[in-house]
């Protein structure tokens, strides 16, 4: 080879050679910034960066998890306790007459009565039923007693109501059977009970004004316009009525049985009162009142135990209460007794409305819900009582009083049991009223 051609090629090796050192250092320091930056818990020391086991050793460790779980273990101090065991979402929820058992009714298509022996206890015995395949429970309530509970059932071909109740107890043994818990034997069954649409809400009341001969009448309100009233213990339809107003939202009766109430996408409620014969059996079912004062849909209402007011809140942000114990046949008007702001806000500050109501039974506490918040409010001054942000994990289906104080360790409180979306149940203790 040419010597004067030999030194052009022998820069271009040297000076290859030369890129190749300088850009092959640039790199490897290139990787070592991103392996940091992806992976910043790792340490410096390369002894200690091949023993990547040891890494994920310590994600695995439990500790992690267990600090979830302390922080789950924060409850509300109101919180009592969690009644789990729920396949799916918890649709309804009732207490017995007297307290001691709490029914269930769950989109896993069981229904699971709970024996409430001690609210604060670590373990509940409970009884599943099992619906008839192709039904999931809207809706749970207790009958004539703690042995009888009847279920809302929604399937392809519509709503069913079963009523399942204790086997007939012997004479000799009529005091033992009285404190089990109800037999899962069907008693009576109705089906396509609102055609095809679902309940929305199932409540019962015991018939105890005027000539009303004390039994427990049972009031389904469906997604439609119809509301249907049932004897509780024979499955008989007692009475129908059509609110006439798009859609419902719910419907409630008053304690005594007297008056049914239902609010329907509007601003206005209709009650209707249930007229009962001589015999003590349902005669008739007339609308008597409508309450008129919110500018909004009235999202829920509830009676007060006296079955003389009725509490309602509004879209419109606020909540009423109303004396409906007026001479309405001399076309008395009920009389709006109290308004009250609803005291909670979204983060943007602006007023959201509750999802349910209910009083408890002294008639002092009101508990309302939106979404998964969970308020107690002063009756008497609408003043917050104590709130929980977060009462449970998803949306509170359901919210019922005990109506009596049960026992929670050593002394009895009154408790008010949530249902939610999120597989759980929940007891909390009332707050004081001071």
């Amino acid at each position: 080879m040419d010597f004067a051609l030999l030194i052009p090629v022998v820069s271009v090796i040297l000076g290859a050679l030369i890129a190749v050192i300088f850009f092959g250092s640039y790199f490897r320091k290139r990787r070592s910034e991103v392996q940091t930056i992806s992976h910043p818990e790792l340490p410096s020391d390369p002894k200690k960066h091949q023993k990547p086991s040891q890494t994920k050793k310590s994600h695995s460790k439990p500790h992690s998890h267990s600090s979830e779980k302390d922080q789950n273990k924060k409850h509300h101090p109101l919180d009592l306790n969690t009644l789990k065991g729920h396949g799916d979402s918890v649709t309804g929820l009732c207490f017995s007459s007297d307290g001691s058992n709490l029914a269930t009714a769950c989109a896993d298509g069981v229904i699971r009565v709970f024996k409430l022996d001690d609210a604060s206890s670590k373990s509940f015995k409970f009884l599943r039923i099992n619906l008839p395949a192709g039904g999931h429970p809207t809706a749970v309530m207790f009958g004539d007693d703690a042995t009888s509970i009847i279920v809302s059932s929604q399937g392809l071909s519509g709503s069913s109501l079963y009523m399942y109740g204790e086997e007939k107890a012997k004479p000799s043994g009529e005091t033992k059977q009285q404190a089990k818990l109800p037999l899962p034997e069907i008693k009576w069954e109705q089906h396509k009970v609102h055609d095809k649409k679902s309940v929305i809400t199932l409540v019962g009341a015991t018939a105890s004004y005027g000539s009303a001969d004390g039994s427990t009448i049972v009031a389904s309100c469906s997604e439609g316009t119809d509301i249907r009233l049932w004897h509780a213990k024979t499955g008989k339809l007692v009475g129908d009525v059509d609110t006439n107003q798009l859609k419902n939202t719910m419907a409630t009766l008053s304690p005594n049985g007297r008056f049914i109430a239902a609010a329907a996408f509007t601003a206005d409620v209709k009650v209707w009162e249930v007229v009962y014969s001589k015999d003590g059996s349902v005669k008739e079912v007339l609308r008597v009142m409508q309450l008129k004062g919110h500018k909004s849909a009235v999202t829920w209402l509830c009676f007060t135990p006296n079955s003389e007011q009725i509490i309602t809140a509004s879209k419109d942000g606020s909540m009423r209460i109303w004396n409906i114990n007026v001479r309405y046949h001399l076309d008395e008007d009920p009389k709006t007794l109290k308004v009250f702001p609803i005291p909670l806000h979204d983060s943007k500050g602006a007023t959201v409305h509750y999802d349910h109501l209910n009083i408890s039974p002294d008639g002092k506490i009101l508990a309302a819900t939106h979404g998964s918040t969970l308020q107690w409010l002063c009756v008497e001054t609408g003043k917050v009582l104590d709130t929980a942000e977060k009462a449970h994990d998803g949306d509170i289906t359901w919210i019922s009083w005990a109506p009596k104080p049960i026992p929670s360790g050593v002394k009895k409180v009154m408790v008010l049991a949530t249902a939610s979306v999120d597989k759980k149940v929940k007891l909390w203790a009332a707050p004081s009223l001071s």
